[in-house]
């Protein structure tokens, strides 16, 4: 989910940079303006987004999230035409206020996104990555659209970046986000404490956890299905590797292998990494193996 989240503000933020990184040069060359017109054409785009910032609650109770990108993308684009083919102030004012309000609705949705689905532990780490793609996109983006407009002139480069920016959007189709509206994300703690009989040191590893399934056959391919989102899971909160096994001399058995980095890895996962969506999927898979579940954790033979 947070790759997906990340490449739709890719997939944004390149092609719109070409509008803040040319907009000077439509401004002066293209329209003939000074600094005091290239300053109303940021004023159109500052209006814009503070509109949208006014009506995006309201319109995401009637659009979905995906729907809300397309449209939004598929506006900006537009809006790149126009500044590349029709060279009147007049109609840049009034086709930038709607690219403001794009931009607007694209950024908040993707960073609402990101901080609803992150779970509290690893926020800040997913937030970070986020602003980077961000302001890596921006910068990125500027230097290419800048060089392309080098070689095919200030119309070639805007009609360019409108049609990544179009096809950017139409990509939502087929990498769509996925719904997180009620998605618990809060922590929870519902794993007990591992008792063992060594005394492992805290970064010793790495770790490998297995748990022990017995599984009816009539429920064994409803259970594999709810395993991926198990492993899913345990990836999230700091697996570094996960399977999904049968025992061979049992055929109602599955073992669940995953391994950590460190014994202290794994305890933070005992202790806080976990949410309440983990927690759903988990109990899910278990409803569907009898009581007899085993978990082992196996330590390196040579602490060295």
């Amino acid at each position: 989910m947070v790759r997906r989240i990340l490449l739709r503000a890719a997939v944004f933020v390149v092609p719109g940079s070409a509008l803040w990184a040319l907009l000077p040069l439509v401004a002066s060359r293209r329209l003939g303006l000074g600094a005091g017109g290239y300053g109303v054409l940021l004023g159109a785009l500052g209006v814009g987004a503070v509109a949208g910032a006014l009506v995006l609650p309201r319109v995401r109770r009637v659009l979905s999230t995906n729907r809300l990108l397309l449209l939004a993308g598929l506006l900006y684009a537009g809006v790149l035409l126009v500044l590349a083919l029709v060279p009147a102030p007049a109609v840049a004012v009034a086709a930038l206020v709607p690219a403001g309000l794009a931009w607007m609705t694209v950024l908040s949705s993707v960073n609402a996104a990101m901080q609803l689905f992150l779970p509290g532990w690893v926020r800040a780490r997913g937030l970070s990555v986020y602003q980077m793609v961000f302001a890596g996109g921006q910068a990125l983006g500027a230097v290419a659209w800048g060089a392309l407009g080098e070689v095919t002139g200030l119309v070639g480069a805007l009609t360019a970046a409108a049609v990544v920016m179009a096809v950017g959007a139409l990509s939502v189709l087929l990498w769509p986000l996925r719904e997180t509206r009620g998605v618990d994300r809060d922590p929870a703690i519902y794993w007990p404490e591992p008792h063992l009989a060594l005394e492992p040191h805290p970064r010793g590893g790495p770790v490998l956890v297995t748990v022990s399934y017995t599984v009816h056959p009539e429920r064994q391919a409803e259970f594999v299905e709810a395993m991926r989102a198990v492993g899913r899971s345990r990836r999230r909160t700091g697996a570094m590797r996960w399977g999904l096994f049968r025992t061979g001399e049992r055929t109602h058995g599955f073992v669940e292998v995953y391994q950590v980095p460190s014994w202290e890895e794994h305890l933070r996962q005992h202790g806080g990494r976990l949410t309440g969506a983990d927690r759903a999927v988990e109990e899910r898979a278990r409803a569907l193996a009898e009581d007899d579940v085993r978990v082992n954790h196996l330590l390196p033979a040579d602490p060295d």
